[in-house]
């Protein structure tokens, strides 16, 4: 709360400073960007290790039994949750203006809201939800063993209860403009039954519900590695994560999406839906699964980047609606469309003695068949001393010419002896940067990277395929035409923003314009134009290019 008293007496003496009348227009712009930021802060710092692993410890205690479905110990954990939802001063969404939905053979779910500040978009609904139910002493349907012991489900699900928790907290210190409701749901561990029911009896309106975000099994963070199902139920939200992943995170965005957790009851009603995980491990569904096994620390990075996400969501001026055609997307069609497109052929068809440092040309050591070398007459054991104009003293260096060397170009070679110049046609189009892409329906305005040219400036900034590029300079695109003209225009250094797993980066592409002459004597600008070439990945990912 010191940041907010901070900003009040510098507001105060803001008044007094410009004495008495009407602040001017700007500074109540600015003041109010201040506090926002400041509550923002405010609410990110106070999702804290020590609470989350205080909550789920307390959730995982052996006195709830397990938190069965509509057992004593079940209901005794929604009991405390229900104080839990009374501390946090959420108002009652569940039936008779209390926090409960009954259903089933004694099963509850909690709800409880955080009503929208804004009058235009309150009644627009975020649910942020988390089963708080596990399965008791275990069964043979429900327990991988020993059964008849308690089964404290600390990280299934009493993390993600935790963690619904504390985003409540950070909510009440920065209210949402659009209305944020909160479900604890029951009977998960025997299908989904809370969030289904639901969904067919909802007690805030269905329609009214723009986005869900699940939290189930986020207590286990390793290796830095997060999972998050759903990003192409909508459009950019793969976009979203990794701008608020500030602990930098090591995400897999998965295309599965099975019926194994409750954001499928919103998935199935075409509403947007995201879920972090950190993965299964050998306690999952074991009496082992006890709160001595949480990473407290990383169910803070994963709660913080929950509520980043979730906080510009709640405030953003518009929602992107379901994106229909992720019913179509799995795994499998994910390995197909991300698998790297292979190497371009080489242009000139030689290879030459690595080992040789005269200073002098390159020994050819082969000339490979039919290869515009073999077409333009060159041998075994030629040396080869200029490429349109550049001497070849470094292999590297002879690779990158070749790479940006117009169609037809000049090679200088030794031979017996005596100095020769022949003309060459190479093949396929100078590279000037490197790199290949695709677009990608589900992600608007990014450039995803197929193709690295080895030694070309895309390899030299280190970018890799899987890469997804976001700007060029200062400049964001659309489309890959867009992206296309932008890389065109690029000259010297420039800064490159993209996305590897998760995590926000910028390198930049040393573009050096090496003058080199076609045949005719052109510089290599006449003919060294972007070359579009078709990569022809499936038809809902859009065309493929190459620069």
């Amino acid at each position: 709360m010191r940041p907010l008293i901070l900003y009040v007496l510098r507001a105060l003496l803001t008044v007094v400073l410009l004495g008495a009348g009407a602040l001017p227009q700007a500074s109540h712009a600015a003041e109010g960007a201040d506090a926002m930021a400041l509550r923002r802060k405010a609410a990110l710092d106070s999702i804290l290790s020590r609470d989350l692993k205080r909550h789920a410890g307390a959730l995982a205690e052996d006195s709830f039994e397990g938190r069965e479905a509509g057992s004593r110990g079940g209901h005794a954990a929604g009991n405390y949750l229900a104080r839990e939802f009374v501390r946090l001063k959420l108002q009652p969404a569940g039936e008779g203006d209390s926090y409960f939905q009954s259903f089933g053979n004694g099963y509850r779910n909690l709800l409880g809201l955080i009503a929208g500040s804004d009058d235009r978009l309150k009644h627009e609904v975020i649910v942020i939800g988390a089963h708080y139910d596990h399965v008791g002493y275990g069964s043979a349907a429900n327990s991988y063993g020993p059964v008849g012991y308690i089964h404290n489900g600390a990280d299934d699900n009493a993390s993600g209860t935790a963690a619904l928790l504390e985003l409540a907290e950070a909510f009440q210190l920065h209210p949402p403009r659009r209305t944020v409701l909160f479900a604890l749901w029951d009977a998960e561990e025997k299908g989904l039954l809370g969030s289904k029911h639901w969904v067919t009896r909802p007690t805030v309106s269905l329609d009214r519900v723009r986005f869900a975000l699940n939290m189930d099994m986020v207590g286990r963070l390793r290796d830095n590695r997060l999972e998050v199902l759903g990003s192409r139920t909508s459009w950019g939200l793969r976009q979203l994560v990794a701008r608020h992943n500030q602990k930098e995170l090591e995400v897999d965005f998965t295309w599965e999406l099975q019926e194994n957790s409750d954001h499928h009851s919103f998935y199935t009603r075409s509403i947007p839906v995201l879920m972090p995980h950190t993965g299964l491990h050998r306690d999952y569904h074991r009496p082992s699964d006890d709160s001595e096994g949480l990473n407290p620390e990383g169910m803070q990075h994963v709660v913080q980047l929950a509520f980043g996400i979730l906080d510009e969501l709640a405030n953003s001026e518009q929602i992107p609606k379901f994106r229909a055609a992720c019913r179509r997307e799995t795994p499998e069609m994910r390995k197909l469309v991300e698998q790297p497109l292979p190497p371009l052929p080489g242009r000139l068809g030689v290879s030459w003695d690595t080992r040789e440092q005269t200073g002098r040309g390159l020994l050819v050591l082969r000339v490979s068949p039919a290869s515009p070398a073999a077409k333009a007459g060159l041998r075994d054991g030629d040396r080869l001393l200029a490429l349109a104009g550049q001497p070849l003293d470094d292999g590297d260096r002879f690779t990158r010419l070749v790479q940006m060397a117009p169609a037809k170009t000049v090679l200088q070679i030794e031979r017996a002896g005596v100095v020769l110049e022949q003309t060459i046609e190479l093949a396929g189009q100078p590279v000037r940067i490197g790199l290949s892409w695709r677009m990608d329906d589900a992600e608007p305005g990014v450039a995803i990277v197929t193709r690295i040219v080895p030694l070309s400036p895309a390899a030299a900034a280190g970018l890799a395929a899987g890469d997804h590029i976001y700007q060029v300079g200062s400049h964001t695109f659309t489309s890959s035409d867009e992206f296309e003209s932008l890389l065109a225009a690029a000259e010297g250094d420039v800064e490159l923003r993209y996305e590897r797993q998760g995590k926000l980066r910028t390198t930049r592409l040393r573009l050096e314009e090496a003058p080199l002459r076609s045949a005719k004597g052109l510089p290599s600008g006449q003919a060294n134009d972007v070359g579009a070439v078709a990569t022809g990945p499936p038809r809902l990912f859009g065309a493929g290019s190459n620069q």
